[in-house]
């Protein structure tokens, strides 16, 4: 880990963290493997506004960004609290072997942060739930262990509890373990945090969640990053087909291929 220095900016809203740019141009060397294609745009992500949103289909790269800006910013790569013991770093810290940096705002920095995995979400949960003098004070996330909460439960106790103004979170499919009224739930607690200062990037597939009102939504594929209006979207236009006509799609789905 490069060594951070103490961050001087003041604390206030956001955003903070404003992109990322690459270090390195493709042909000085990009390790084998590595998703040039999800991020051989990513110069002209903008993340500027209160809310960004990252939509796109399985394994088009969402989550990549998404752990780039979590990591970029200080967070434990299983998620949770923003980290505190360095501060957030000064000076643009590399991250992804040194290949991409973040663009940070030079006057502001968040209060508090989080940074919401659905997958390593049990770990953290945990994490909240130990008894002992490193736990986090469970007064913080609504009193309730989390791990005495159902999955969608415990994330809008989280959300709830934790989201607000002058702070940094960065969700990663957050609509995983959320009912349709839980994802309507948890757009008002971002459209909130986000009207007091809060900044938020945002990895969903979630058409309730890409309708949270003002974001800028990116939908990635093949072609790189486009901003796209919400009623374009793949998932917006393929949800509102299949409830329009479920027999067509169900037809075509289970037809036998041979």
């Amino acid at each position: 880990m490069s060594k951070r220095r103490r961050d001087i900016r003041r604390f206030g809203a956001g955003p903070y963290l404003l992109g990322l740019q690459r270090i390195v141009d493709e042909d000085e060397g990009w390790p084998t493997g590595f998703p040039w294609d999800v991020l051989a745009g990513v110069d002209n992500l903008s993340l500027d506004q209160p809310v960004t949103l990252l939509a796109g289909d399985n394994g088009s790269g969402k989550s990549t960004l998404i752990e780039a800006c979590a990591q970029a910013m200080g967070f434990d790569a299983q998620g949770g609290e923003l980290e505190r013991a360095g501060e957030l770093p000064a000076v643009a810290r590399p991250i992804l072997d040194g290949l991409v940096e973040p663009v940070l705002h030079r006057w502001s920095r968040p209060r508090i942060g989080y940074f919401l995995r659905a997958e390593s979400f049990y770990n953290v949960a945990a994490f909240v739930d130990r008894k002992d003098r490193f736990s986090p004070d469970l007064s913080l996330y609504g009193d309730v262990p989390l791990h005495q909460q159902s999955h969608g439960q415990s994330f809008l106790a989280l959300a709830t509890n934790r989201f607000g103004g002058e702070g940094l979170f960065i969700l990663d499919e957050p609509e995983a373990a959320l009912s349709v009224t839980g994802a309507l739930a948890l757009l008002a607690v971002i459209a909130r945090a986000a009207q007091q200062g809060a900044q938020f990037i945002i990895a969903t597939h979630s058409p309730i969640l890409l309708a949270i009102p003002h974001a800028r939504i990116y939908e990635l594929s093949d072609a790189g990053f486009l901003e796209t209006e919400y009623a374009d979207l793949e998932a917006v236009q393929f949800m509102r087909g299949f409830l329009d006509a479920p027999e067509r799609y169900l037809r075509a789905a289970l037809t036998d291929p041979d």
